[in-house]
C-alpha cells in the first residue's frame, strides 16, 4: 500500500470517529435538552465556556503554550458581539456569531505577538499582563463598554428569522450544541493536518523543529489565531444568550479555572476540554447549592485529588483502564 493510500486510509478512520463522536454529543445534548428544561441556560453557558477551554487545548495542549489570559480572547469576542448589537444595531445573530470570532482572531494575533516573545514562566507573565490590561480597557472605555455596569441592551433577532431567543434558552441552546458539534469537526481536522502535527512538533522539541527550516514562531502565531477565533466564538455565544457581556468575561478568574477545567479533563486530545468543562462547571453548580458557604473548598479538594492521582486528567484515567481491559483481554 502506498505512503498516499495509508495517509487516506488513517484520515478516513479518524474523520468515522469523530462523527461517531459527533453523534454521542448529539445524543448527550437531545437527552440534556428533554431530562433538563429548566437548566437550558447552564448547559448553554458550559458550551461557551467548553470552547474557551478548546481554544486554550489548542495553544496548550498542543502548542505547550503557558497561558492564563485566554480569557482576554473570550471578552474579545463577546464585547464585539454585544457593541455591534447594542451600539450599531447589528442583531442578526449569526452576524454577530462571526463578529465576535473575527474579534477573537484579531485579538489573539496581537497578544500571541507578545506572549510568544517569552518563554515558560515569562509567558504566563506576560499572558496575566494581557488579561490585565484587556480588562482594564474594558473598564476605562465605559461609554462603549458599559464598564463596571456591564453592557446590556444586547436584543439579538431570531435565528433565520424563525427562532426567538426565548426566556427558557431553547434556541440558545440548540444553537450553541451545532456550534459546539462544527468546531469540534474542524479542530479535529486541524490538529491531524501537518500544520497541527508541526505544532506538535513544536510542543516536543522547539529547537530540533526549528533546526529543520520551520518557521516556529509564526506557526505558533497562526495556532494562537486559530486559538483565538475559537475563543471569541464562544464569548459571542455567551453575548447572544446572556444578553448581557460584564467585565467577569475579561477576568482572571477566567482564564485560571479554564486552565483547571482543562487539567481536569486531559490535555491534547480536545474531548478532555469537552469532559473537563463539564464536569468543573456540574459539579461547582451542584457543590455550590448544597454548601454555598463551603463549596470552594470542596471544589479545591476535589482538583487536588485529580491532580495527583490522575495526572493526564480524566480522559487519562479512561485510557489508562482501556488499555489495561484490552491487555486482559487480549489475554
Amino acid at each position: 500500500m502506498s505512503n498516499d493510500a495509508k495517509t487516506m486510509t488513517i484520515w478516513q478512520r479518524g474523520l468515522r470517529s469523530d462523527l461517531i463522536a459527533c453523534l454521542l454529543i448529539g445524543l448527550i445534548a437531545v437527552i440534556c435538552f428533554y431530562a433538563m428544561p429548566s437548566g437550558l441556560s447552564l448547559l448553554t453557558r458550559i458550551i461557551a465556556i467548553m470552547l474557551l477551554v478548546l481554544s486554550i487545548d489548542l495553544v496548550t495542549g498542543y502548542g505547550g503554550v503557558a497561558t492564563l489570559g485566554h480569557a482576554a480572547l473570550f471578552g474579545a469576542g463577546a464585547y464585539a458581539a454585544g457593541i455591534a448589537a447594542a451600539k450599531f444595531g447589528i442583531t442578526d445573530p449569526l452576524l454577530m456569531l462571526l463578529i465576535g470570532t473575527i474579534a477573537g482572531a484579531i485579538a489573539g494575533f496581537l497578544s500571541s505577538l507578545v506572549i510568544l516573545r517569552g518563554h515558560g514562566l515569562s509567558q504566563l507573565v506576560l499572558s496575566i499582563a494581557v488579561i490585565m490590561l484587556a480588562r482594564e480597557a474594558a473598564n476605562k472605555f465605559s461609554t462603549w463598554t458599559g464598564g463596571s455596569d456591564g453592557l446590556s441592551g444586547i436584543a439579538p433577532s431570531p435565528l433565520l428569522g424563525m427562532w426567538r431567543f426565548d426566556l427558557w434558552g431553547k434556541t440558545s441552546y440548540w444553537l450553541a450544541v451545532i456550534l459546539l458539534l462544527v468546531v469540534f469537526l474542524i479542530l479535529r481536522q486541524i490538529v491531524r493536518s501537518p500544520f497541527g502535527m508541526l505544532v506538535k512538533a513544536i510542543r516536543q522539541d522547539p529547537i530540533r523543529v526549528s533546526a529543520m527550516g520551520a518557521p516556529v514562531y509564526w506557526t505558533l502565531v497562526k495556532m494562537y489565531v486559530i486559538s483565538g477565533a475559537v475563543a471569541g466564538l464562544g464569548g459571542a455565544l455567551s453575548a447572544v444568550a446572556t444578553k448581557v457581556v460584564g467585565l467577569d468575561a475579561l477576568s482572571f478568574e477566567l482564564s485560571a479555572e479554564a486552565v483547571v477545567m482543562l487539567v481536569l479533563g486531559g490535555t491534547a486530545n480536545l474531548f478532555g476540554a469537552m469532559i473537563g468543562t463539564t464536569v468543573f462547571i456540574w459539579f461547582e453548580h451542584l457543590v455550590s447549592s448544597v454548601n454555598p458557604f463551603h463549596w470552594l473548598t470542596i471544589v479545591g479538594v476535589l482538583l487536588v485529588t485529580v491532580v495527583l492521582f490522575a495526572p493526564r486528567g480524566l480522559t487519562g484515567i479512561a485510557d489508562q483502564l482501556r488499555d489495561k481491559f484490552g491487555k486482559g483481554g487480549a489475554k
